[in-house]
């Protein structure tokens, strides 16, 4: 049993002004993980107070970007000899099967990596010559970080939303307040331990659990300057309403619909089998998954049939298992509201080729639903509309190149995408037209050195790299 019963402010642990510790269950089997302490407005309000003074001083903020770097360069060296330790507390606070949480510490690496490259080749202060050649004056332009910045995360990979918030905020010399979600209280206490052991000045970073009550607060705080969010777009678009209120500055990573295009010449099988980790990664409870698979007519139920073996061959079970492919949805509401939408699925008139919304057999104490795939989906269907966050495939037809890029294009989402082709110049043409943050060519892993972030409704800014970083920052100019 693991026990959090302080929370972790300015750099220290404190008592909470609420001493009631909230059950952190399985989802795997709904028994109790550990408890933890979570944060109401009164321990908002001190950790914003420390993040402010904190900033004011200057501590964080002076210091030299070179410094800040070595500093970030030993928190990352400190999570990766836990590597181990965080996938296992992700795997069992989430749900996350153990082959993703493992995979994903490599990811934090590259991630983090990225970042601290982009800060060592960062103009941090430059000198523009003037445009009129005979004209003495100079304009010095700075980048200075942003001041107080309200890092929100959701739940489906706790680590890697916190760090690719964090990471850049306090390489740019901000202070940072990260809320995080109550089901994610212990591998995010543990965060809170390894930026304790990375030494960190007094006041720069605080580690908050809370619900959406008191994110909303601390959103909405007068104190704070920048609000990083990822999460819904429901969500998202109440929080910029309340940014614009308060002219914040603000990011948002937001939701996804994403199409895999294949296109004719294709190898089926091959695309099939990206489909596994492109589109069912972590449960299927991921933005970036590609849920609607796009399939030309005259391969249609090739692909259809291909997707079903697949599908019908992945084990679903406890994530400590190393032979479990998916695992258990977070929380029992999650569950139901999976299992609503293939019921939904079903009545819209979606062929079920395999799944349904029953619960696998055996797993009924957790929150499991069974993967499913819904062939001759309409693009007009919520099914393939709206984000359902889980398991769940729809198969769409289209005719032509045209036809294709117009369906994967016809969502109020623009995150993520795929296109597979035998031909990567034909890949590459699709992919310029189909109008979402990032696409990957044949199953290509995401990078972190270009900026990743959504058109639409998927979001507002950008993270990862030098771009990422650079929204931690204003910009100053100096004449001389």
């Amino acid at each position: 049993m693991i026990t959090y019963g302080r929370l972790f402010i300015g750099g220290s642990w404190v008592e909470p002004s609420d001493p009631q510790l909230l059950d952190i269950a399985s989802p795997h089997d709904r028994t109790v993980l550990g408890r933890a302490a979570q944060a109401r407005p009164a321990d908002v309000d001190r950790a914003v107070s420390a993040a402010r003074e904190s900033f004011e001083a200057g501590a964080w903020r002076l210091t030299p970007p070179a410094e800040r770097i070595a500093r970030l360069r030993q928190f990352n060296a400190l999570r990766e000899e836990s590597a181990e330790r965080i996938a296992h507390l992700i795997s069992q606070e989430t749900g996350s099967a153990g082959w993703f949480t493992r995979a994903g510490q490599a990811g934090l690496t590259r991630q983090a990596n990225a970042y601290l490259k982009a800060a060592e080749d960062f103009a941090w202060e430059e000198t523009l010559a003037s445009s009129a050649p005979a004209s003495p004056l100079r304009s010095m332009v700075r980048r200075e970080p942003v001041g107080v910045v309200a890092a929100v995360i959701p739940w489906n990979s706790p680590f890697s939303s916190a760090t690719s918030k964090v990471i850049p905020a306090l390489l740019a010399g901000n202070s940072v307040v990260l809320k995080v979600s109550p089901e994610n209280s212990l591998s995010m206490g543990f965060l809170a331990e390894l930026l304790e052991r990375a030494g960190l000045p007094e006041g720069v970073i605080s580690v908050l659990p809370a619900d959406r009550e008191t994110s909303e607060y601390l959103v909405s705080h007068r104190e704070v300057d920048k609000i990083a969010f990822t999460g819904s777009t429901r969500a998202g678009r109440r929080i910029a309403s309340l940014a614009g209120e308060q002219l914040k500055r603000v990011s948002l990573e937001l939701g996804g619909k994403s199409a895999a295009i294949i296109l004719p010449d294709a190898d089926i099988e091959k695309a099939v089998a990206g489909v596994k980790f492109g589109s069912l990664l972590n449960n299927g409870e991921s933005c970036i998954a590609q849920t609607r698979i796009l399939a030309p007519r005259d391969r249609y139920e090739e692909v259809v049939t291909g997707l079903k073996e697949l599908v019908e061959s992945l084990k679903v079970g406890d994530p400590s298992d190393p032979d479990t492919f998916i695992g258990p949805m977070i929380r029992p509401d999650q569950q139901q509201r999976v299992r609503d939408y293939i019921r939904l699925g079903i009545e819209e008139g979606a062929r079920l080729v395999t799944g349904g919304p029953q619960v696998p057999a055996g797993l009924e104490r957790g929150n499991y639903v069974t993967p499913t795939v819904f062939a001759d989906v309409d693009n007009s269907l919520r099914i393939a509309q709206e984000e359902i966050f889980g398991p769940v495939l729809v198969v769409i037809a289209y005719d032509d190149e045209d036809d294709a890029v117009r369906i994967a294009n016809d969502s109020q989402y623009g995150l993520s995408g795929g296109v597979w082709s035998a031909d990567e110049e034909r890949a590459l043409a699709v992919a310029r037209r189909v109008r979402t943050g990032t696409v990957a060519v044949n199953g290509a892993s995401v990078g972190f050195d270009g900026p990743f972030g959504g058109f639409k409704a998927s979001g507002v800014g950008r993270e990862f790299g030098a771009v990422g970083l650079g929204t931690y920052t204003e910009y100053k100019t100096i004449t001389l």
